[in-house]
């Protein structure tokens, strides 16, 4: 099945026990399972557990993604007695949905609360033949990549499965369906808050309940991971659930990637870029996606092209060159125009298929790079930066 029901189909939003935005349906119930953080596996165990017959797994999976079901009342091809049991033992609860802002360009952000001092972005991006839902993974980010907002708030914890899939459960109830009644969310990628393959079980987990046929439906080549090249969770990707990957990349050489992606360190480009091949083996689509800031007098230059053009002479990809958003405080500056089409017209020479990404949704602070929402930072990283510019001052 695909496409949510219409609501008429589910009761009264007012009848429902969790109420305005969800509010009793964020709040934690002890010793209560939460449905939305199984994936098909998982549920069909967790009915066998209770002792209820494992094709249940598949009409509540339905009811809780493609339905958008709230409480289990709202199950009503499911046996009341069945209905009261799973409402002492089991919970619907995805993260809370704070407020949505618009851009005049159509796109739209969600800020949702997940945990005390803890707030996600997910943000909605319309185009023409396709809508695309960013969305987080951490509170936060591991890793601190120079030209990152994100990164620079510090790093909480890893998202729930609950909280990743609950991103496109809310996005899905608040865009509805178009006219022809398909899904207005056509794609999703994994490039919000976070390192995504820094919570790989929890990663893996959602996006199985996205392409699952009982769930959301989508194709592995309409999901996308991007990394910053944490290649032993690349490998273990490929092997596991291969979607369409997407790599931030960001530099030509090792010295200028250590600097404004660390985990270079660790990862240099040659293992990374060995990974990519691997990867490539099994990928739903026969390229890579290469995502390259492009900054200003750091990354953009004729001799940057040139260099980034001999790196990928053997791994077949496309770049998509983004626009740097600024964010007080970064030390950087978006690439002039100029500069972006002569790096473009470069890339192009040698055959390699170059886009500008859009910048879409900068008006919100929803643009690429600008996602921050709100982080209980466990790495004292923002405090070390307060002090350093302490003593530079």
């Amino acid at each position: 099945m695909n496409g949510l029901p219409h609501p008429d189909l589910l009761p009264p939003a007012g009848e429902h026990p969790e109420g305005h935005k969800g509010d009793a349906a964020a709040a934690r119930c002890p010793g209560r399972v939460n449905l939305l953080d199984f994936d098909l596996k998982g549920l069909t165990d967790y009915f066998e557990s209770i002792g209820e017959k494992p094709f249940r797994a598949k009409q509540v999976l339905r009811w809780l993604h493609q339905y958008g079901a709230e409480n289990f009342e709202q199950m009503t091809d499911l046996a009341k007695g069945l209905r009261a049991k799973l409402a002492e033992v089991a919970e619907i609860r995805p993260p809370k949905l704070i407020a949505e802002q618009a851009s005049e360009d159509g796109t739209r952000k969600f800020l949702l609360e997940v945990g005390p001092g803890n707030r996600v972005e997910t943000v909605f991006i319309p185009e023409d033949t396709r809508g695309t839902l960013c969305v987080s993974t951490q509170v936060g980010c591991a890793l601190e990549c120079s030209f990152c907002s994100t990164g620079r708030q510090g790093f909480n914890r890893n998202l729930s499965v609950a909280e990743i899939i609950g991103q496109l459960w809310w996005a899905n109830k608040a865009l509805g369906r178009d006219p022809k009644g398909e899904r207005i969310i056509s794609n999703v990628v994994l490039m919000g808050m976070g390192e995504p393959l820094l919570n790989f079980d929890n990663t893996v987990t959602a996006i199985s309940i996205m392409l699952d046929d009982h769930a959301y439906g989508l194709s592995r080549r309409r999901v996308t991971v991007s990394t910053s090249g944490v290649v032993p969770a690349m490998d273990r990707l490929a092997a596991q659930m291969p979607v369409a990957l997407a790599l931030s990349l960001h530099a030509p050489n090792d010295a200028l990637r250590d600097e404004l992606v660390p985990i270079n360190r660790k990862y240099p480009l040659a293992v990374l870029l060995a990974a990519c091949r691997r990867y490539l083996t099994v990928a739903p689509r026969d390229f890579i996606t290469m995502e390259y800031v492009m900054l200003d007098g750091v990354n953009d230059r004729p001799e940057h092209a040139k260099q980034l053009i001999e790196l990928v002479r053997d791994v077949p990809c496309k770049f998509n060159l983004i626009p740097f958003n600024p964010f007080p405080n970064s030390g950087y500056r978006r690439s002039p125009p100029d500069a972006v089409r002569r790096f473009t017209a470069l890339l192009a020479a040698a055959g390699i298929v170059t886009t500008t990404r859009k910048t879409r949704g900068d008006d919100i602070d929803a643009a690429c790079g600008q996602l921050a929402g709100e982080v209980e930072d466990k790495t004292r990283r923002t405090l070390k930066r307060i002090d350093i510019g302490q003593e530079a001052a």
